[in-house]
């Protein structure tokens, strides 16, 4: 959500403001937003992890992180719960857990995470997108809207699909990886509904740390359905895209992390487990 400013300043900041904006070559809009965040200390363009992406590939899933706390260092994103325990939507500060049924409700602040990815959400573009006919559209319209292949990129789209298919992860038995874990994930479909995509773009260098490529959950205006997204058609969406130029992540200190072995590239299974195969992104 953002608000409108409006306010006058000296000719001194004004100046001082579009010398800023020719430096950059950022809009004033932007270093606006940025020397407020900074004034006040917030992170802003900052993107706050738990865990690693290759951590849950090798089902290191023990929650090390609250609710409550999470929401101290952002608004929007997405996750998991304890022991993959459903997917984990982070819309205008509230979290939300979609479970294996594609219900959805929303998180008490003393559930426990154990990966998730947010950022205090803020967008730099706005743009309608026409006629997303599946996720391999959806993707190529988006990597127009990116202005690089070598920074972290969020999305938050929102209208009117006409049939979007979702998955959500189910609370996985001790010692499955996540290739096992979600190989029993639950599948299903909602047509003609209204809600939000939320969600990120990785690198391929931080491939290790987080899923690379778009990463995508659903959650329905009512706030009564979602999942992790697995395809769409809308005729019509409105995309909001904020660039994260800063990273930040929580190493878990419990001892399942500490003595995992996270050596190996998890791309592959990460495929398995997202998508249900090994297309690539």
């Amino acid at each position: 959500m953002t608000h409108q400013l409006k306010c006058h300043i000296s000719k001194t900041l004004w100046d001082a403001l579009h010398a800023e904006t020719e430096r950059t070559g950022h809009s004033l809009s932007h270093v606006v937003r940025d020397a407020l965040a900074s004034a006040f200390g917030l992170e802003h363009h900052s993107l706050f992890q738990v865990s690693t992406s290759g951590a849950l590939v090798k089902g290191v899933y023990q929650g090390c992180m609250t609710v409550g706390d999470l929401k101290t260092h952002g608004d929007f994103g997405l996750g998991t719960y304890d022991g993959l325990d459903g997917e984990l939507i982070m819309l205008d500060g509230h979290c939300y857990q979609a479970t294996d049924d594609g219900v959805t409700r929303e998180a008490e602040d003393g559930w426990f995470v154990p990966f998730a990815t947010i950022t205090r959400f803020d967008a730099d573009i706005t743009k309608d997108l026409l006629a997303i006919s599946s996720i391999e559209t959806l993707k190529q319209t988006l990597d127009e809207l990116r202005p690089s292949d070598n920074i972290f990129v969020g999305f938050r789209l929102q209208g009117r699909f006409d049939k979007i298919d979702l998955r959500a992860a189910c609370k996985a038995a001790p010692g499955e990886d996540l290739v096992t874990a979600t190989s029993h994930q639950s599948e299903f479909s909602f047509e003609n509904i209204t809600g939000t995509l939320v969600g990120f773009w990785t690198p391929t260098y931080a491939k290790t740390l987080n899923v690379a490529g778009y990463h995508l959950h659903f959650i329905s205006e009512d706030k009564t359905k979602g999942g992790h997204l697995l395809d769409l058609n809308a005729a019509k969406l409105s995309a909001e895209v904020h660039f994260e130029t800063d990273f930040h992540i929580a190493i878990p200190e419990t001892r399942s992390f500490l003595e995992a072995d996270l050596k190996d590239d998890p791309t592959k299974a990460l495929d398995i487990a997202e998508s249900g195969s090994a297309r690539s992104r």
